[in-house]
């Protein structure tokens, strides 16, 4: 499909992408109530599920899932929740494995190209809730994940309609290559800490999978993804995991209408992550490329975004 031209202005403090990503990721604030459901997998571990549900019975659901680190309270996981509500569509903000505030059972847990958990939701959508149409967001490695799961696949559930994808960084070395810059440093600190904070407590529970010493060792987010990513899902080092896992290979195959919001300003996303040719060469990929909105940063009127207000514009458009 031809390139979207964006019509996102922003208030003028937040051009700035520094600005809008740190206001968006520690200051902004949805109010929405949820209700937990916990779902068991196959593999015999489990997904926390948070609900919002709209005023009317509704047979739409929008299923969102959350950036690295992040869980189903996010803003930029309520605000979208909270605004398709209001619109007659049921939510489901997912929780990755270990993101509950719960950690889970196995010593694996989640990455950025982990779909059959994606794949789980979405079956308990439509064969025990009976969901007759179904949408699907992500933000950042939640993204990549949707955008994987729709390519990698001949057949997508019929009741799968749309998809958004928001501050993907659909090429993982690049975005990784960025996030180990100067300019990214409080963000490349700020996850490393969480993640090397949650994996302590993994590692005391599963002591013969990882040794302290190796725990220790880790000291940026590459070497945390060939420490802990890479062996505990199957690759065979970190750009082994970068290489199979992003989600800019599987964009040609996708079949169901996809929009992606990608801002140019977005210091996380490498030039690979702007992917102009697959969406010229595939009618059922929408690109989108503001000048502004930073990682998930797109600050709008009323505590509603502009990623929340295009995706709802793109599922009415498209169902």
């Amino acid at each position: 499909m031809p390139i979207i031209e964006s019509t996102y202005k922003p208030p003028f403090y937040f051009k700035n992408g520094f600005i809008s990503t740190v206001y968006s990721g520690l200051v902004r604030r949805v109010s929405l109530k949820q209700e937990r459901e916990r779902i068991k997998l196959k593999d015999g571990d489990f997904l926390d599920l948070d609900w919002s549900f709209s005023e009317s019975k509704s047979s739409k659901l929008i299923i969102l899932l959350h950036g690295l680190e992040g869980n189903g309270q996010r803003p930029y996981m309520t605000g979208t929740a909270k605004l398709f509500n209001k619109n007659g569509v049921d939510a489901i903000c997912v929780n990755f494995r270990g993101c509950s505030g719960e950690d889970n059972l196995k010593y694996y847990s989640y990455h950025s190209g982990a779909t059959e958990d994606l794949e789980a939701v979405i079956e308990h959508a439509v064969s025990v809730k009976k969901y007759s149409e179904i949408h699907l967001k992500g933000i950042s490695l939640g993204a990549n994940i949707i955008l994987k799961y729709l390519g990698e696949r001949d057949k997508v559930p019929t009741q799968v309609k749309t998809a958004i994808a928001v501050s993907v960084p659909c090429y993982l070395s690049g975005s990784a290559r960025e996030l180990h810059t100067f300019k990214n440093k409080l963000y490349h600190d700020r996850f490393l800490k969480h993640l090397v904070n949650r994996l302590r407590t993994k590692q005391q529970r599963f002591p013969d999978l990882l040794k302290i010493e190796e725990l220790d060792a880790i000291k940026t987010l590459t070497s945390f993804d060939n420490v802990y990513t890479a062996k505990a899902h199957g690759f065979e080092n970190a750009l082994d995991y970068y290489l199979r896992c992003s989600s800019l290979q599987f964009l040609p195959n996708i079949k169901t209408p996809t929009l992606i919001i990608n801002a140019l300003n977005d210091s996380f996303l490498s030039a690979e992550c702007y992917p102009v040719k697959e969406a010229k060469n595939n009618r059922n990929l929408h690109l989108e490329m503001p000048n502004h909105g930073g990682h998930s940063g797109f600050v709008g009127k009323k505590n509603v975004y502009y990623n929340e207000r295009r995706a709802l514009e793109f599922i009415k458009d498209n169902s």
